[in-house]
């Protein structure tokens, strides 16, 4: 997934007006516009970095004269301590940009490094690690950029780009009535298939061995294997076998770092956690003067 600057600059922009609003008074009272100077952006725990364009980009909304060097890329997994961006230039520009920069640098390097616990678990097992829409609102771009960073990969951006029957859309369907003509999780990927663009991805949601075998006779591209033990997932994997029709498997749902690896040792394709956006902790990070 590559950060599209477009999509980040509004979202920096409202950040940088939150924080700076009609200006940094404190800066402003005690520190001349000429004043120039050098700074560090150091992290404070292992992790891995994500964000450093939207740290430059931000610190170039501000002032576009600042350098700003990043000393790693993306992705790189370091050390507590390490500097990780060199900045030179106009002192009030790089405090006014401080905050913002390190607030995303230690979000998004939050994701990321998240992510990547989850990634080297599973990645013995041949088993990807997927994001999913439980993102902060207005920030998945960013939230997803950080996933892909961390190793994850990006399940679908939001409702426009796939289908994804889940149990709210059927427990509608079938609260109204047997006259409806859809009736089965199989009725329901056909219908859906029908009424797609041709080429569209439909992936619908299960939560027993009994409605897998519903849903895989419609043969949708993706099921959703929801809050399954590990032994269901693993009986899900042989009945796929034995099938003939070959949707991609995913697990959603309870999973957490101790039991990933239960989950991959059943062989889905997928397992996707919200965890990753919806709840993660940032990385002590700071901008030092030098």
């Amino acid at each position: 997934m590559q950060l599209d600057k477009e999509r980040a600059l509004p979202i920096i922009k409202a950040a940088l007006k939150e924080d700076i609003g009609k200006g940094d008074i404190t800066t402003t009272a005690l520190i001349g516009n000429t004043a120039s100077s050098e700074a560090s952006i150091i992290v404070r725990s292992d992790c891995v970095v994500c964000g450093l364009k939207i740290a430059e980009w931000a610190m170039s909304q501000v002032d576009f004269s600042v350098r700003f060097k990043p000393n790693c890329d993306d992705g790189s997994s370091v050390g507590s301590g390490k500097e990780i961006a060199y900045l030179e230039g106009h002192a009030s520009s790089i405090l006014r940009a401080e905050r913002t920069m390190i607030n995303f640098l230690a979000f998004l390097s939050g994701v990321a490094t998240a992510t990547k616990a989850f990634v080297d678990r599973a990645k013995p097992y041949g088993v990807k690690i997927m994001d999913t829409r439980k993102t902060l609102p207005l920030l998945r771009h960013l939230e997803k950029y950080a996933v892909f960073t961390g190793g994850g990969a990006n399940h679908r951006m939001g409702l426009y780009d796939q289908v994804l029957i889940k149990d709210n859309h059927i427990a509608v369907i079938r609260s109204q009535g047997t006259s409806h003509k859809v009736t089965s999780l199989k009725d329901l990927v056909e219908t859906a298939r029908k009424k797609s663009l041709k080429g569209t991805v439909v992936e619908i949601e299960v939560t027993s061995i009994e409605e897998f075998n519903d849903a895989l006779a419609g043969k949708p591209d993706i099921v959703m294997l929801d809050n399954m033990t590990p032994q269901n997932v693993r009986s899900c994997v042989e009945i796929r076998r034995l099938s003939g029709i070959k949707p991609i498997l995913e697990v959603s749902g309870g999973v957490n770092l101790d039991t990933i690896e239960e989950f991959a040792k059943a062989k889905p394709d997928i397992v996707s956690i919200g965890a990753l956006t919806a709840s993660v902790k940032s990385i002590d990070m700071s901008l030092e003067m030098i």
